[in-house]
């Protein structure tokens, strides 16, 4: 999708078949691998037209692993992992905004 009509879309299906769209922010290598960091994506109420928002808000980061020559998307295995590479993401998106 263009830049011109918004960000980047993508819907990924959990473990228990729910789907959810996610926006696209940017992609960073960290260590050998490589991560992709999103914005959930929130639907507005219909009587206030305000996004409703709930404790899973926020910034997604999964890391691109390749089963079987595939790339996919999947969580991060430690909690030190994802601090890191949240440092490096806000970094980069911190970085985007001075220019």
């Amino acid at each position: 999708m263009s830049e011109e009509f918004g960000g980047e879309f993508i819907t990924l299906t959990d473990e228990e078949g729910n789907e959810f769209e996610l926006e696209y922010c940017t992609t960073i290598e960290h260590e050998g691998t490589v991560y992709m960091a999103f914005l959930t994506v929130t639907e507005a109420d219909e009587d206030t037209e305000e996004p409703e928002e709930s404790e899973d808000d926020g910034l997604v980061i999964l890391k691109v692993i390749n089963v079987d020559g595939e790339d996919q998307l999947a969580t991060l295995d430690s909690q030190e992992e994802l601090d890191a590479v949240y440092e490096l993401v806000m970094q980069e998106l911190f970085e985007d905004e001075e220019e």
